[in-house]
């Protein structure tokens, strides 16, 4: 049975995210994280994918993009998840062993109000939240380290969103630690594959992401008594 088409409209936000197979350590040292930021600018110079934030950790990875078409968040992911695991089995002579990442790459649509805010800054605390580093924008392979460089120097597919904006003191609230709360939300939305935003934009806009099914509660109905 073909796959339902992935419904990714020009102008949202999505958040991306994928992880190996078995949790897999795809990135143990500093040349495997290199490789796959060159991957991402290869396939951001063939498909050109604004990007809010990114993080690579060592067995997944998180996006937060706007498309400017709709078939450019799937050509993209598609592409750019491609050519990495061919380089990934070629560098490690596992050519022909099974598949890297533990299938397509999950995306979850925004609201760009705070909610986008709360994602964003999500993606960029991973590593100090996994203790792989004490400050957000001292790991290498993300856009909180992007954000620290000179904008010359910065990766071309890294883009600040407009509305909202990222406050001023940016890297100090990153590197505040976000409330349960939030992160119990992204952690949901994550894991059920829900719209992350308000109650009322969520009900409103889920069936344009063909998402409905996410927002009902899990497990068996409740008999009636």
């Amino acid at each position: 049975m073909p796959r339902s088409k992935r419904i990714c409209p020009a102008g949202d936000v999505f958040h991306v995210l994928n992880r190996s197979v078995a949790r897999l350590a795809l990135f143990e040292k500093p040349e495997d994280y290199d490789a796959f930021v060159q991957v991402v600018r290869e396939t951001w110079e063939i498909v050109p994918l604004p990007t809010f934030a990114m993080v690579v950790m060592p067995n997944h990875w998180h996006f937060v993009v706007r498309p400017q078409t709709d078939d450019q968040l799937s050509e993209f992911f598609r592409r750019m998840s491609l050519t990495h695991t061919m380089r990934w089995h070629a560098h490690f002579g596992t050519s022909g062993t099974g598949h890297l990442y533990q299938g397509r790459f999950k995306s979850f649509p925004i609201q760009s109000d705070e909610h986008l805010l709360t994602v964003l800054r999500y993606v960029e605390r991973n590593p100090v939240k996994a203790r792989l580093c004490s400050e957000a924008e001292s790991w290498r392979w993300s856009s909180a380290w992007q954000r620290s460089l000179p904008k010359r120097q910065r990766e071309p597919w890294l883009v600040d969103p407009v509305d909202p904006p990222l406050p001023r003191r940016w890297r100090t609230w990153v590197n505040t630690p976000q409330t349960e709360a939030e992160i119990t939300a992204v952690a949901q939305s994550i894991q059920r594959g829900k719209p992350f935003g308000s109650s009322q934009w969520t009900i409103e806009n889920a069936s344009r992401w063909n998402l409905e099914k996410t927002l009902r509660n899990r497990g068996r109905p409740r008999k009636e008594t």
